[in-house]
């Protein structure tokens, strides 16, 4: 792998289709030694600013490079850039192992690499395998690998994960952690958000193509919440937004019961105490990523008042 730092930038990148604005004036950093977590809806637009940094996609305006080259002003392309974005690109009659030797030659790697990146991503168990044969699973191994091939730097995954059983999620987490206290630049764009909270340490957060966070996961989360269920709820409500005005935010998740922010346990149970106010239920919440996600992506459920 090379010693130069390869940092991805985007700024100002837009593209249109026709009358579609697929992505709108987007700007974040990738920096290496960490895994950054590429969030957002279906039809967000992560795919097409992947394929705007690979330069499958002619920008509309902004620019997308890695170490501050567009992908195609690279000196070696596919020596300096992992990609996996799709799990198609297999010939039905080839080997795993065929597979990898065909895309070492042709990326001018050494044939010796083939045997080194099966056993770094679990692909020699079933290395003898036509590729028609492969489950899920193993082709996303194999597609693992077979980015791999050049060692490089900076790795662009697209739902990296999807078909891998639970001991295979667990090893692609340590695996690219791995990578990425290496020193290199990781990219993953996924929708497995427990998996991406275990496993990332930065997030880029898009909604219809634009970029609404960026920065450490942990600064995601946001407020913690406690879980209440009272028969009274709406009364409840009310008492809480009347004591604390402009410090509480309320949402109801469904009949009875209520998510409420800013207020401790004992604070929310010591107010409805004092008005008389039974309380069923009344359980902290801990702030998840999929929290996170769902309000700046937009989804949050229930009236938040």
């Amino acid at each position: 792998m090379s010693t130069r730092s390869w940092e991805i930038e985007v700024r100002g990148l837009t593209k249109t289709f026709g009358t579609v604005e697929a992505v709108t004036d987007l700007g974040f950093t990738v920096t290496p030694g960490t895994v950054t977590a590429f969030l957002g809806p279906n039809g967000s637009g992560k795919t097409t600013t992947m394929r705007m940094l690979l330069g499958l996609v002619t920008p509309t305006a902004g620019r997308a490079t890695i170490g501050g080259l567009r992908y195609a002003k690279l000196p070696r392309p596919a020596a300096t850039v992992g990609a996996v974005l799709d799990t198609s690109g297999f010939h039905p009659d080839h080997t795993a192992r065929d597979h990898l030797g065909v895309y070492a030659r042709l990326g001018g790697f050494a044939s010796s690499r083939v045997r080194e990146v099966m056993d770094l991503t679990g692909v020699t168990p079933f290395e003898g395998r036509r590729t028609r044969a492969l489950s899920t699973g193993m082709r996303r191994r194999l597609h693992l690998a077979t980015a791999l091939l050049g060692d490089p730097p900076v790795l662009l995954l697209d739902e990296p994960g999807n078909g891998l059983d639970p001991e295979g999620i667990a090893w692609l987490r340590a695996f690219l952690r791995r990578l990425a206290a290496e020193g290199r630049t990781v990219l993953v764009s996924s929708h497995v958000l427990s998996e991406v909270e275990q496993m990332a340490e930065h997030a880029v957060v898009i909604r219809g193509g634009r970029l609404v966070a960026t920065g450490p996961v942990a600064d995601l989360y946001g407020e913690a919440a406690v879980r209440v269920r009272s028969p009274r709820a709406g009364p409840l409500t009310a008492v809480l937004l009347a004591a604390h005005p402009g410090a509480v935010r309320v949402e109801d998740l469904e009949p009875d019961t209520l998510r409420i922010h800013g207020l401790t346990a004992a604070g929310i149970a010591a107010d409805a105490a004092a008005h008389g106010i039974p309380l069923h239920e009344i359980t902290p919440e801990r702030p998840t990523l999929e929290h996170a996600f769902l309000h700046l992506t937009g989804h949050d459920q229930g009236d938040t008042r």
